[in-house]
């Protein structure tokens, strides 16, 4: 039987998890998440995507991308099927690193992009053995958000944070509110 084919869209916007096969890690160092960052750099900038939140935890990954060109499977392909090249080659191992086919779910910007945005970067916070704040955890947009790291260009974090207020002070605490008033609420 034939996989069913993805729905895709200009402007589209994708909360999409993509897990390590057996639920084992994918990302094993530091250099590891590293990695993941900069193939998704590329292929942020060679398919036009404009990421909105993101969060890598050890072995899975959650990003809410905006495709203004509606090529998120290409982007996917491209994105999993290169880190996992890097990955096999760094370990020497073979076979799959991603378990099955990522995930994608459509998302109605107006209802649910700050709900998302929040549980995104709230997952290590949840995993509780992780860390406590989302500023104790180095792989989500969180210190892009908050300013304690450039937000790379692919990076929507002022659209984000305009939705809170329009100085940049203001805007960042209540983000950093709404965010923590998340700790124990699921979506």
């Amino acid at each position: 039987m034939s996989r069913s084919l993805r729905l895709q869209s200009a402007w589209a916007l994708y909360h999409v998890t993509s897990r390590g096969n057996e639920r084992q890690t994918i990302y094993r160092s530091k250099d590891d998440f590293a990695r993941f960052l900069a193939v998704l750099t590329s292929v942020c900038e060679r398919f036009n995507w404009v990421i909105h939140s993101y969060c890598l935890m050890t072995n899975h990954y959650h990003l809410f991308v905006e495709t203004p060109d509606a090529n998120l499977a290409k982007g996917m392909r491209q994105l999993n099927g290169v880190y996992t090249q890097q990955v096999n080659r760094k370990y020497q191992r073979v076979g799959h690193l991603f378990q099955g086919r990522y995930k994608s779910i459509l998302v109605d910007k107006d209802s649910y992009l700050l709900e998302l945005c929040r549980y995104i970067v709230l997952n290590p916070v949840r995993a509780k053995s992780m860390v406590n704040s989302p500023v104790e955890w180095p792989w989500s947009s969180y210190q892009e958000a908050i300013g304690l790291r450039k937000s790379p260009d692919w990076l929507a974090t002022d659209a984000l944070l305009l939705l809170f207020a329009k100085s940049r002070k203001t805007t960042i605490k209540r983000y950093s509110d709404f965010v923590a008033q998340g700790v124990g609420i699921d979506i």
